[in-house]
């Protein structure tokens, strides 16, 4: 057992058939096991402009149905370049997210000029800015550097959900509990001076944080 498991972890990149099965039960799980709001009050959702998303690591399991297929096609999502991160690439495919690689940690500007591109081709771009390793809910400043630079507002949203199960991972990684209720909070949009230096980024990246975890509910 313990030697499949090290050669499935030497696999680097599975055949993209693999994932249909599992993108298909969880939009069908999401359709009947669950109940779903949409918080939006300033109708981001549809906003035509470009926009800098974040999120958190660990409520990403049902992102990519709580909003419309046409959003997600014109979304790109920065993910690790980690070989976990090429599974989480390719199983996002199947929702219509297109995958920046890198994050903090590996191939950072490599990220950073993907997403100022696709920003300026008019599309959004998602990061997870306290991941892909943590600490839980303390953001990075990438996002809050690309929205400097590209001029595109800088938008909070979180997937909260009244009952789930926490792993035991460093971010306590959330699977919502069947029949439980799922509500999307877009936050308040931040716009973000141009040209920031060191202390603008702490400070903006700062008040992003602060938005994030306003619009976070953690289940008991």
């Amino acid at each position: 057992m313990s030697s499949l498991k090290h050669k499935f972890r030497q696999i680097k990149k599975l055949p993209l058939w693999i994932y249909w099965f599992p993108a298909t039960l969880m939009k069908l799980s999401f359709k009947l096991l669950y109940r779903f709001e949409l918080i939006d009050p300033h109708n981001l959702a549809s906003d035509p402009h470009s926009l800098v998303c974040i999120t958190w690591h660990n409520r990403l399991l049902f992102i990519c149905m709580s909003f419309s297929k046409q959003a997600m096609r014109n979304t790109s999502a920065v993910i690790s370049a980690s070989r976990d991160g090429q599974y989480l690439a390719d199983f996002m495919k199947f929702f219509g997210v297109e995958a920046l690689r890198g994050s903090s940690s590996r191939k950072g500007a490599n990220a950073m000029l993907g997403a100022i591109r696709e920003i300026e081709s008019g599309r959004n771009v998602v990061f997870t800015p306290d991941g892909p390793r943590g600490p839980k809910y303390e953001i990075k400043s990438g996002p809050v550097a690309v929205a400097s630079k590209t001029g595109a507002m800088l938008v909070p949203f979180v997937l909260n959900s009244s009952r789930c199960w926490k792993l035991r991972s460093w971010d306590e990684f959330q699977i919502p509990k069947p029949f439980s209720k799922l509500t999307m909070v877009v936050g308040k949009p931040i716009a973000v001076p141009p040209d920031l230096d060191a202390e603008g980024l702490e400070k903006y990246r700062l008040l992003a944080e602060d938005a994030l975890k306003e619009i976070t509910c953690d289940p008991e």
